[in-house]
Formats: C-alpha cells, sequence, structure tokens
C-alpha cells in the first residue's frame, strides 16, 4: 500500500479549515488541526509565499489567498482587494495614529471588511470586525460606496435594500437620497451618529470617515479612518488626514488595477 504524505495532508488540513471558516490565527489554527504552532507557522509560511492564504499585516491573521485553485479563472475581488491594500492601510494607519478598515464590494451595494488596523492597545475601540458588513446607509463605509455608485445602479441597489429595513435602518434609507450630493461633493461620508453606538465586546463607541475605493472604472470598496468618538472631532480629523485617506484609496485602486486587471472587466 502506498503511504499518503503528511505534510501535503497537514497543509490540505490548514487550508480546508481557512476556507471553511474564513479568517483564522496561528492558534486557533494550531487547535483545529491538532498540529503544533511552530508546524502550522511554517506551513502556512509556505502557503503564504505560494499565495495560496495571504496574512494580515496588522494582526497576523490568515485567510484564502489570490492563488488559491478556485472554480473561476481569476481571483476573488476580496482577496485581491486585501492584497492590493495590506501594505497601505497599515501605513496610514501609522502615518493618523487611527484605526483603518478597509472593505470590499459583495454585490448589490452591499460591503463586507475585509481587513483592519484597530487594535485596541491602540485605539481604545472593538477590532474583531473583519467580516461585518456595515449598514449601507448609516455606515460611513456604507453610505460613501453607494454615492460613489452611478445613478442607475445606486437607485436600484438603494431600493432593493431598503426594502427589508425597518426603525432606523429604514429611516437611514429614506434620507440617503438627499445625502448623495452632499457626500459626492465632499468626497466622503461620515458615520451616521449613535450607528454601532456601543463598545460591543470591549472598547469605546467609535466614529469613521470613509472615501470610496475606484480601480478603473469600478467602484470596487471603501476605507475608513476609525477613532474613538470621545477623542477627536470629525472635523479635526477631515481637516488633518483626509487628504491622506483619498490618497491610499488611489494607491489601492491603482495596485489593483495594475495586478488584477481582469476583475475590471465589464460583466456579461
Amino acid at each position: 500500500m502506498t503511504k499518503t504524505n503528511r505534510s501535503v495532508e497537514r497543509s490540505m488540513d490548514i487550508l480546508e479549515t481557512v476556507s471553511d471558516l474564513g479568517v483564522c490565527t496561528l492558534g486557533f489554527l494550531a487547535q483545529q488541526t491538532a498540529l503544533p504552532k511552530p508546524t502550522v507557522l511554517r506551513i502556512c509560511k509556505t502557503l503564504v509565499d505560494r499565495r495560496w492564504l495571504s496574512q494580515s499585516k496588522n494582526d497576523k491573521r490568515y485567510r484564502i489567498g489570490p492563488r488559491f485553485p478556485r472554480m473561476e479563472t481569476t481571483p476573488g475581488l476580496i482577496d485581491a482587494l486585501v492584497e492590493s491594500g495590506s501594505t497601505a492601510i497599515v501605513e496610514l494607519s501609522a502615518a493618523t495614529g487611527l484605526g483603518v478598515d478597509l472593505a470590499a464590494s459583495i454585490g448589490e451595494g452591499r460591503l463586507e471588511i475585509v481587513d483592519t488596523t484597530r487594535q485596541f492597545a491602540l485605539h481604545g475601540i472593538f477590532p474583531d470586525c473583519v467580516g461585518y458588513r456595515p449598514s449601507p446607509f448609516r455606515s460611513a463605509l456604507g453610505c460613501v460606496f453607494l454615492a460613489a455608485l452611478d445613478t442607475e445602479t445606486r437607485v436600484r441597489c438603494t431600493a432593493r435594500l431598503a426594502a427589508t429595513l425597518t426603525g432606523s435602518d429604514r429611516a437611514a434609507a429614506m434620507e440617503f437620497p438627499r445625502k448623495v450630493d452632499d457626500i459626492r461633493t465632499k468626497g466622503f461620508a461620515v458615520r451616521e451618529k449613535g450607528y454601532w453606538g456601543r463598545a460591543v465586546d470591549y472598547g469605546g463607541v467609535p466614529t469613521a470617515i470613509s472615501v470610496a475605493v475606484r480601480s478603473g472604472d469600478k467602484t470596487v470598496g471603501a476605507i475608513s479612518l476609525v477613532w474613538l468618538a470621545e477623542q477627536y472631532e470629525t472635523g479635526t480629523i477631515v481637516e488633518k488626514y483626509l487628504h491622506r485617506l483619498q490618497k491610499t484609496a488611489q494607491v489601492i485602486g491603482a495596485q489593483l488595477a495594475a495586478e488584477h486587471p481582469q476583475l475590471l472587466l465589464p460583466s456579461m
């Protein structure tokens, strides 16, 4: 009987765990696969080098990378955006001293936060936001993304999203068409006061400003500066750091277009 290769089996166990469960820490992977941390670290290093996994530069967590074999022939937008934006958001966070969230389009006007530089020790806010889908009408990320879409797409997505909402979310959706021109003129959106207005599990109440990430002719996501609402007025952050935020969005969009032009082709 031919023996199986244990290294390959272990690599596949790790890939299957990340694929099934999403973003994973080294410790979590070791626990799930019953492998020693040094073994997991060595395998993950190889997989990251091969780009079958990607690793956040901020919190060192792993996710499926852009070269992982898939049914489609091109890497997914989320993987590509994380790859293109990981260095840029760390540099922006270091330059401003604030948390940075990067969100990718998941279709029909919705976004998902796919990477962040938030650290509780540095920023005092809840950091575990990767995978969170912010409100299209109350979050800075959601509002600026919708506002950046072409009119036909925005109207269609807004109507579909608003149809299932109630309470504060529905009220914000009804108000959104009147906010669009202001967002587009200013070039950024602000988180609605009271949205996500509790310290989730720990940390203070955050606020944020956000700009859209465009690549080629497509709006592919959005990026936010996030900070404790009690620390700074929004106007102060806008005056000091809006230009840096906009520049970072441009850098990410340009890198995505250069490295993954196939993602920007018109949908058939």
